[in-house]
């Protein structure tokens, strides 16, 4: 069976009940009401183009052009609140089982089976309704891509990829292996590695896109045998004419430069690789396709050997669905060095858009509408272009900006901008100030851009620092400030110059939905501003120390204009796709393990879930025997977090009643690890009693006395570049001299600014020193002035006091029943007591940590009376975290004693009660 098997014995799936109880994290009549009843649906189970799902949802777009919009109407704004997980499925523990974790793929839904890739890249199918196994796949000749974003369904069949580039289709009701083939052009041709995209189906033809390779196709072969059809590359043969259907002419390759002397074609080793699904027009007969950033002589952030538009890179590109015949295309960025893309699944809709009544905007009355053929296509530029998808032209306004000129980089003068932009354009220049944490989420990192702080903390613009010495090579458009200012393609060539919104911001490749409904577009999106050089890694620097946050907005797909943002806190651009109803609900997951629905009209948050890992992909909803689930899978990803995020490998289904309850009692899993937020330093932690508390400036080692170790601007050149120390410790900073390295001392002024706190910004001359006394726990993220990619941190830690027999609480017994029975119906707080020692005076940071949480349960609110700290928990935070019967529970806090600051810690007993 090629790695299949069959049904599963019980005990791997899910278990009934155990119980009552969960967090109060409903919805109901009093969390933004509803719309009342609606009719039933009546799509298609089957595949669709632009209309509403309905039973099933077979494509991980939802339908063909990518909308992840239902038309189920069963859960409500009225009755979220009964929302509970029916079932849990670890999808590797399934045999032949494993113990992968993490994935970053969406389920899709035929005929009542979830179709998904497994954490090890493999597949299987789980019945929709009791979350049992049906068959597993996992390849036994040649091994699995580990990495996946999702399945498509067709002809009996599931088509996923393997390693080794091959395309393999499965069969739909036993798993066993249908034909693998390892797609080349007709001639041979190698097309790319097709190693992660998901996969599309329609009409018997199966599209796959290659993820990565100098030179990357999308490519259509036959669904029944996984022949070769067509295939479309990102990089473009010189000297091939394409006509598109307005008339317009290029010679695509050709906007690659001239060849380099070796013979080397830079669109032929370009990239420009679609590494997101595409979107199929059945009505049209059109297929759609994203293509990447150019990489090329000499790398994606130097564009100096390849001058001109670089067609088809940072391009969306309209083909014939069934020849691959090439209709049109829309290029969003001209010549990117960016790494600005725009690669993701396009989403289709048909929308009416306001037309003036003489045609130029100048006519009276109500404005007339027409009806548009749509393509909403942008990403992580932080707008969105609404193309005409019949052939490629603007619907709503966008205007050529001009842009500041790199004469290195052989930049394009304008750049194409939407009228109604979504995301900042430009980054911001915050003080650095204690009450100013975190601060605006696109605040830039001090010294970035030449932006330096005064004495008051305020970044202000300094024209004799590092960015001078571009000053020769730039050219300002007329109105521009006359300096960089961390805009939209600001450019850049060997020096670092942070900008919005980055290589991993705006949405990166979470889908959008669109609602026929609101007519609005829902788009999740990162805040990471990045900072382009020649050189830098992965195709720039996100600024170390910066916070990387994100959310979710909405936008009038007529207009463009934004309707709602709800900056949520965690990154939403690496998968956490939304999910639309008819009701006006908005399923989303995020990294920190989470379902959200969000009221779609105004994106409040009316019901939350965790999941106990992080979440990576869209959620779906279906429909079996008259009742609505909504599914997700809970395996987490890496991007942006790295390490921090808790992976796994869990299928999640809810419906109305659920009954599922985890092995706590709770119907919830345990709260996820804390996310690194900050974008981290290098290196591991360095005790500063080993290295006389002392941090070397421009240096990345603490011995080495060589002239290549001199002033060095590596982003580890704080030696040691993170520093832990207690509170109360004294750090000293010096800019090493001639006493220290002898023969090649620092030649330069290097210093120390500390961010986003403003504790201190030393400007130090070789051989100078400055302290500073850490009296407070926390982390201190500093950088240099003379180069700002040289970054350290201090971190300051308090060793807690245990204070036996200190910690009661007001009942020795913990009722988290809930009277509903589900997770939703838990209500109340607990209050903790905490007997606070003589000379003590309570601070900050009152938490409990749990036996099954990663992070622990922060205060509800904290009162001090009678030497006593009253610390009030929701009970709807500890359910999950707690397990029933007698339980350990540990309260932390921050005091001062004296003016210093101290940590106390107590643990007691209760008895838990679900």
């Amino acid at each position: 069976m090629a790695g299949a098997v069959g049904l599963l014995a019980a005990g791997l799936v899910a278990t009934p009940a155990l119980g009552v109880g969960g967090p109060n994290h409903g919805g109901g009549p009093g969390h933004g009401g509803g719309h009342g009843p609606k009719p039933d649906p009546v799509p298609s189970a089957e595949l669709t183009g632009l209309e509403p799902t309905g039973a099933d949802m077979p494509t991980v777009g939802g339908n063909l052009g990518n909308q992840h919009y239902s038309g189920l109407t069963q859960i409500t704004k009225r009755n979220l609140d009964r929302l509970a997980p029916e079932w849990e499925t670890h999808v590797s523990a399934v045999a032949p089982a494993s113990d992968d974790t993490g994935q970053q793929t969406t389920p899709i839904v035929v005929d009542g089976v979830i179709y998904v890739d497994t954490p090890s890249g493999g597949v299987i199918a789980v019945d929709g309704k009791t979350g049992a196994a049906v068959w597993k796949w996992e390849p036994t000749e040649f091994a699995a891509s580990g990495t996946r974003r999702g399945v498509a369904a067709g002809e009996g069949k599931i088509f996923t990829l393997a390693d080794g580039d091959r395309v393999v289709a499965l069969d739909q009701a036993t798993g066993q292996q249908a034909w693998v083939v390892q797609p080349t052009g007709p001639n041979g041709e190698f097309l790319g590695n097709f190693d992660r995209v998901a996969t599309v189906y329609w009409d018997g033809i199966v599209y796959a896109h290659a993820a990565n390779g100098d030179r990357a196709a999308v490519v259509a072969l036959d669904a029944s045998d996984g022949s070769y059809l067509w295939h479309f590359f990102g990089g473009p043969q010189r000297g091939v004419v394409y006509t598109d259907v307005n008339g317009n002419s290029v010679d695509a390759g050709g906007t690659w430069g001239e060849l380099l002397p070796d013979g080397t074609d830079c669109a032929l080793v370009g990239g420009s690789t679609p590494w997101m699904h595409g979107a199929v027009d059945p009505e049209l007969g059109m297929y759609y396709m994203t293509f990447g950033n150019a990489r090329s002589c000499t790398s994606s952030q130097n564009g100096s050997l390849r001058p001109g538009d670089n067609l088809f890179s940072s391009t969306l590109v309209a083909v014939d669905m069934t020849t691959g015949d090439y209709k049109w295309h829309y290029q969003s960025i001209r010549h990117d060095v960016w790494d600005m893309d725009n690669v993701h699944p396009p989403t289709l809709a048909d929308i009416r858009v306001p037309v003036a009544a003489d045609g130029n905007g100048k006519g009276k009355g109500k404005p007339k509408t027409e009806e548009r053929k749509v393509l909403f296509y942008g990403s992580k530029s932080g707008h969105q272009f609404v193309l005409d998808r019949t052939n490629g032209t603007p619907v709503l306004p966008v205007v050529d900006k001009p842009m500041i000129t790199d004469s290195r980089q052989a930049h394009a003068e304008t750049q194409p901008f939407p009228v109604n932009r979504l995301l900042p354009e430009c980054i911001v220049y915050e003080p650095l100030d204690p009450e100013n944490i975190p601060g605006d989420p696109w605040r830039a990192v001090p010294n970035y851009n030449g932006y330096q702080p005064d004495a008051e903390g305020n970044l202000v613009f300094n024209p004799e620092s590092y960015v001078k010495a571009d000053e020769p090579f730039l050219t300002y458009p007329e109105g521009s400030s006359g300096h960089r200012e961390g805009c939209m393609y600001d450019p850049q060539f060997d020096l670092p110059i942070l900008s919005t919104t980055s290589q991993n911001g705006g949405a990166d490749w979470s889908n959008n939905a669109y609602s026929h409904e609101t007519n609005l577009v829902y788009y999740p999106y990162g805040t990471n501003p990045v900072a382009h050089y020649n050189g830098a890694a992965s195709n720039g620097l996100r600024a170390i120390g910066q916070y990387q946050t994100g959310g979710i907005l909405a936008y009038d797909a007529s207009t463009g204009e934004v309707a709602w943002q709800n900056h949520l806190g965690t990154d939403m651009s690496h998968g956490q796709g939304p999910l639309v109803t008819a009701t006006d609900l908005l399923f989303v997951g995020q990294i920190d393990g989470r379902v959200l629905a969000m009221d779609a009209s105004d994106g409040d948050v009316l019901w939350d879930f965790q999941t106990g890992s992080g979440i990576a992909g869209a959620p779906i909803t279906y429909e079996i025997d008259g009742e609505q689930y909504v599914a997700v899978i809970a395996a987490g990803s890496t991007n942006p977090y790295g390490g921090s995020i808790t992976a796994g490998d869990s299928l999640w289904a809810f419906k109305l009643g659920g009954d599922y309850r985890t092995a706590s009692g709770s119907q919830e899993g345990p709260d996820t690890s804390p996310l690194t937020i900050r974008r981290p330093v290098s290196g591991a932690a360095v005790d500063g009693a080993g290295v006389a508390n002392t941090v070397l400036l421009a240096r990345t080692s603490r011995t080495a006395d060589t002239a290549a170790a001199r002033d060095s601007v590596a982003t580890n050149a704080m030696q040691p570049t993170h520093l832990r120390v207690p509170v109360g410790t004294t750090v000293t900073f010096t800019n090493p001299g001639a006493e220290t390295f002898p023969n090649f001392p620092n030649a330069k002024e290097h210093c120390a600014t500390q961010f986003f706190e403003g504790e201190f910004a030393f400007r130090l001359q070789p051989g100078e020193s400055a302290t500073h006394t850490f009296d407070r726990a926390g982390e201190y993220f500093f950088n240099d002035c003379t180069d700002p990619r040289p970054t350290g941190k201090i971190e300051v830690v308090l060793t807690p006091t245990d204070v036996p027999g200190a910690l009661t609480f007001s009942r020795s017994s913990l009722d988290l029943m809930a009277r509903s029975g589900l997770f939703t119906g838990v209500r109340g707080t607990a209050t903790a007591e905490f007997a606070i020692p003589a000379g003590h005076r309570y601070e900050s940071g009152a938490v409990l940590v749990t036996p099954l949480g990663r992070t622990p349960v922060e205060a509800e609110s904290v009162k001090t009376r009678g030497g006593k700290l009253f610390v009030e928990f929701d009970k709807a935070d500890l359910d999950q975290n707690v397990p029933t019967g007698s339980t350990q529970l540990t309260l932390r806090a921050n005091f001062l004693v004296g003016g210093e600051q101290v940590q106390l810690t107590s643990t007691a007993t209760v008895t838990v009660v679900k």
